[in-house]
């Protein structure tokens, strides 16, 4: 009978599979590759994980995980006075920062990947949940979720993309000069969405009997 599945051991081996992919990339990866730099024999990883494409999903996954934690823990995420530009900042300090690099690294990988039809899973989820995250943000501030999801949509795409600019080209000042005119129009855009919304809400309030 197999020995059944321990949820927190899979998980940190997952995690060391993310921190080891995220420093060699994903686009070759092999579960005997993995394995062997990991020290651990292939059946460790497919006790846990059925084959290639369900480890991978599995990795998708949890980096989404890592990166709802991370935003969550944002100084200002659920406080609806604070800008959401002050949060798309520290992340975007965060991400390019030191610790966290070869992760963002690895997450433009998958997304670039994903774009070009070469990644040997789906990954809908792993962009649409990323943007439906942000959404709740948004709507903490006011804005309706419809509206909410189609900003946090263009939000997370040109942040994705600023990103990938100055990863491929290392210009930093013209990237954050981006970064800042994206800054000004999601605040402009929040504030618009959230007056309109308040403005309606009166409306109807008057037009009671």
């Amino acid at each position: 009978m197999p020995r059944p599945v321990d949820p927190d051991r899979r998980r940190e081996v997952l995690d060391a599979v993310i921190g080891y992919l995220a420093h060699t990339g994903i686009n070759q990866f092999t579960l005997r590759g993995i394995a062997a730099a990991l020290g651990r024999s292939t059946r460790v990883l497919t006790h846990h994980f059925a084959d290639k494409r369900e480890l991978l999903l599995a990795v998708m996954r949890r980096l989404d995980e890592q990166q709802h934690d991370a935003l969550q823990t944002t100084e200002g995420w659920e406080d609806p006075d604070v800008p959401v530009s002050a949060v798309v900042r520290s992340a975007w300090e965060r991400n390019l920062g030191e610790t966290e690099l070869p992760m963002t690294r690895l997450i433009r990988e998958i997304e670039g990947l994903a774009a070009a039809g070469r990644l040997p899973a789906a990954v809908p989820d792993f962009v649409r949940g990323r943007a439906e995250f942000v959404t709740s943000c948004l709507t903490l501030r006011g804005v309706p979720e419809r509206s909410a999801l189609i900003t946090a949509t263009m939000l997370n795409a040109t942040f994705a993309g600023l990103q990938a600019d100055y990863l491929t080209t290392g210009d930093a000042e013209r990237a954050q000069g981006a970064l800042d005119e994206l800054c000004h129009w999601l605040d402009a855009a929040v504030e618009a969405s959230a007056q309109a919304r308040q403005g309606d809400i009166a409306t109807r309030a008057r037009r009671r009997p």
